[in-house]
């Protein structure tokens, strides 16, 4: 089987996560600087195989879409375009970065490294993709 990929975009930096090759596990795998998102794909699919992607959708609480979503239309377009092979499926992201903070102080991790926001946006798109696989 092969792999899902995950990703929390943002505007700065892009949170990534992966399945194992069974698809009953997310793991996060990295955050990279959203300018080399594409860069970093390309070398993933060089030793992986990958069946889909799935990107955060950042929506309100009345269930509209965040101002967020206006940084994230050119990625999935670009996305498409350059992996027309690879569906794409969209997930609501609302509070994944609150939860992604809180797995952070449940599993002990000092204050200094929950300042991270690269590990942040890493464990955001665990969350993104873990929910994907839990509603499969």
């Amino acid at each position: 089987m092969a792999r899902i990929l995950a990703f929390d975009y943002g505007k700065v930096r892009t949170g990534i996560a992966v399945t194992d090759e069974l698809q009953i596990i997310a793991s996060g795998l990295t955050t990279v600087n959203t300018k080399e998102v594409y860069k970093f794909i390309d070398s993933y699919l060089k030793t992986d195989t990958v069946e889909l992607f799935v990107v955060g959708e950042p929506k309100q609480m009345n269930g509209q879409h965040s101002e967020c979503e206006i940084l994230i239309v050119p990625f999935l377009k670009k996305l498409k375009n350059k992996f027309p092979h690879i569906p794409i499926i969209r997930m609501d992201e609302r509070f994944t970065s609150k939860m992604a903070f809180k797995s952070m102080i449940y599993s002990g991790l000092g204050k200094k490294k929950r300042k991270n926001k690269a590990l942040v946006d890493e464990i955001s798109a665990t969350i993104i993709l873990q929910t994907y696989l839990d509603q499969t």
